[in-house]
């Protein structure tokens, strides 16, 4: 009984988190005037998402999503795997260093889009994507550094030293086996850096413009004078989720591979 009630509990908790997915998914199916409609699915069609691609620049912008989340994860990760290593190898800046790392994530993202849109401004690169990508990977870049601080700490400090022993320098060690042992850490934290920069609203509001705008952006100027079209919104967020659905799978698998387990044995 105790078993029956547990599954119960487990698919009354599944429903709940799945219903809502399921109903944009079944949403974006349904013509403009049947999408608030009470009924299962009155009628299906595609409409929704060839307007998407044909009368609003959603293709441009979702290109420009990923043109956007990969360039700043490029820009970040070298930056991020050398200071995270610093940090758990050599304790450099000591606490307070890390601290201070850590507290440039508290700030609230109002506090530091206008100032970011000044300097954009300064040096001409507002309303582009180079701009983004380069305020992306500055923002998302504390955020990564923590995360590969802790990967790197998990890796057995023999391994640098035996290196060091046959002769390679603490670069060295660092590029041939840190790096190779840690790239599931990497991984996960470029797939993290990826979703936050996919789904960051404020600063692409702020710094793109019409040519420039990503997809959390493209999705609100789907708010019209008659209202919100929801049809439409409900494709746009199916096709939104779908990158980070495939990074989810990516970063489950990396950081299940955990191959420093591998790396002691």
């Amino acid at each position: 009984m105790r078993r029956v009630a547990l599954h119960l509990g487990l698919l009354l908790t599944c429903a709940v988190i799945l219903l809502p997915i399921l109903w944009v998914v079944r949403t974006s199916f349904l013509p403009e005037p049947l999408s608030y409609s009470p009924e299962l699915m009155p009628a299906a069609t595609l409409d929704n998402y060839v307007a998407l691609f044909t009368s609003t620049r959603y293709g441009q912008s979702y290109l420009n999503s990923l043109i956007v989340a990969f360039g700043s994860v490029v820009v970040a990760l070298p930056f991020a795997a050398m200071t995270g290593y610093a940090f758990a190898r050599f304790k450099t800046g000591g606490k307070a260093g890390r601290f201070a790392v850590l507290a440039t994530q508290m700030l609230p993202p109002v506090a530091i889009v206008l100032p970011a849109f000044a300097l954009l401004r300064t040096v001409g690169l507002t309303n582009s994507l180079t701009g983004l990508v380069i305020v992306y990977a500055a923002v998302n870049l504390p955020f990564l550094i923590w995360i590969l601080m802790g990967f790197f700490e998990g890796i057995p400090v023999d391994l640098e030293w035996a290196a060091q022993t046959d002769g390679a320098t603490a670069w060295g060690a660092f590029w041939r086996i840190v790096l190779p042992v840690s790239l599931p850490g990497i991984a996960a934290a470029g797939v993290l850096g990826f979703i936050l920069t996919w789904n960051e609203f404020l600063f692409a509001l702020v710094l793109s413009g019409p040519q420039t705008a990503t997809v959390p952006v493209a999705l609100a100027s789907l708010q019209t004078s008659n209202g919100v079209q929801i049809a439409k919104v409900s494709a746009g967020v199916v096709l939104a989720v779908l990158p980070l659905v495939i990074a989810s799978r990516f970063i489950q698998r990396f950081i299940v591979q955990g191959l420093t387990f591998g790396s002691v044995k």
